[in-house]
Order: C-alpha cells, then sequence, then structure tokens
C-alpha cells in the first residue's frame, strides 16, 4: 500500500486540505503543469501514531487517486519504499556523524513555476543507533525551518561513502525519518531604559532558531502503518 505521511500538529483542527501534484503522460512528469485536490473532514482522514506524543501520521494515497483518476488526470509521483528503511545491521555501521538529504518547503519557499520542493542538506547532531532522551528520535544540525515539518530525512551517497569497515565505492541511500520539529533559543530585552524594580517592566521575547531539527525515526511510520493495518475495517 501507499501512504502520506506528515506530521499530527500539521493537519490538526483542518476541515479541509489540499494537495498539489504535477501531472503525468502516463510516464514521465509534466513539469510545471499543476493539479490540485481538495478534500474536507481532512484531520479527520489521517491515522495518527497510537502513542499520542509521537508526531506522525499517515494517509492511504490510493483513494486521493482514484479521485484524480476520476477527473481524468494521471499526476506524477515517487513514493519510498520500506527497503530503504535500515536493518539493525545497517545502521550500526553507520557513523556517529552522517552527512544527511532532507527535501520540503522552508518556509513555505519553493519553485512554484516548475512546482519543485528544495533539497538541502546537514548532518547528525545525535548517533542514530540510540534514542535521543530516551525517544524514538534523533537530532541533525542543518537549517531547519517552520514549513520543514513533514520533510522526509535520508542519506544519500553517490559514488562512494566511509563506513567503519572503511571506503566503500557505490552508492548508498537510506529513508531516516521525518522532521517533526525546529529548536528555538528564547531571548528577552527591556524595551524600556529606565528600570524600576517596583513596577512591571514591559519586555519583548524573541526567537532565534538555532539550526537543530528533531526526526522521527522511520520505525515511527512504520508502525503507525501496521496501526492502520491492525484497526482498519476488514469489510
Amino acid at each position: 500500500m501507499l501512504f502520506l505521511v506528515t506530521n499530527k500538529h500539521v493537519v490538526a483542527g483542518a476541515h479541509t486540505g489540499k494537495f498539489f501534484f504535477t501531472e503525468s503522460d502516463g510516464t514521465e512528469p509534466l513539469i510545471g503543469k499543476r493539479y490540485d485536490i481538495e478534500m474536507d473532514n481532512f484531520e479527520w482522514r489521517w491515522h495518527g501514531h497510537p502513542i499520542a506524543d509521537i508526531d506522525i501520521t499517515i494517509m492511504p494515497l490510493v483513494p486521493v487517486l482514484k479521485e484524480i483518476e476520476k477527473a481524468g488526470k494521471r499526476v506524477f509521483f515517487k513514493a519510498l519504499p520500506h527497503t530503504l528503511i535500515p536493518t539493525t545491521e545497517q545502521v550500526n555501521d553507520l557513523d556517529a556523524i552522517e552527512e544527511v538529504l532532507f527535501i520540503g518547503y522552508p518556509s513555505g519557499i519553493f519553485d512554484q513555476k516548475n512546482l519543485m520542493p528544495l533539497a538541502r542538506r546537514g548532518m547528525t547532531a545525535t548517533p542514530l543507533q540510540i534514542d535521543y532522551e530516551g525517544k524514538p528520535i534523533f537530532l541533525i544540525d542543518a537549517s531547519v525551518f517552520p514549513g520543514s515539518s513533514g520533510s522526509p530525512v535520508l542519506i544519500c551517497n553517490t559514488g562512494g561513502y566511509a563506513s567503519k569497515g572503511g571506503f566503500v565505492v557505490g552508492n548508498r541511500v537510506f529513508f531516516l525519518g521525518v522532521i517533526a520539529e525546529v529548536a528555538f533559543r528564547e531571548e528577552q530585552g527591556q524595551i524600556d531604559f529606565v528600570s524600576i524594580p517596583t513596577a512591571e517592566v514591559p519586555i519583548v521575547k524573541t526567537r532565534q532558531m538555532i539550526d537543530i531539527g528533531v526526526v522521527f525515526k522511520a520505525s515511527t511510520v512504520v508502525e503507525a502503518i501496521e496501526d492502520f493495518l491492525k484497526k482498519r475495517p476488514t469489510s
């Protein structure tokens, strides 16, 4: 089955939602040719991870594709197969610091003419072999902005890569997880030059992003899908 994946907070409270796709000639994308589909009861259509604070939710893609077909359209998309999720052995072979690639719409920016998202790079800030703070997450050191929520995070090496056993010639692609949060540092500054200890002094709080992203591991996506398949009606 095919599934769309994002974060719970992205769809929370949404009565309607809209997807846009690049149309297809049946084989290749028709670059810049857009097809929009709007759906009601939007939040209800998603199936969240059964653990409340795991910010992952999924939606079956096939019903969306069927609606598009009814309109006489074909759209282009690429899916990430579950075989791209690294095994325990493959994760253990990774270095503590790995270069990562993530794709999304930071601050809502994308190529609106050609309908292309932005690809960005960073590196792991915590080892993938462990769960940061005991949660199924890891951190990345990258320029993650609001709008990056739901972005897939991958290792994508072409030509060769370093492993614990030495340098390996070849290609390597792993799906590691989904970005959910960006870390902020909050600063306070007085907006009045006069300090009056006995009076309330107005202050302004500013938020500064510190280029740290929170990524839910790919295993949480698998868990959400398994929970959906277990709970869906059989008839």
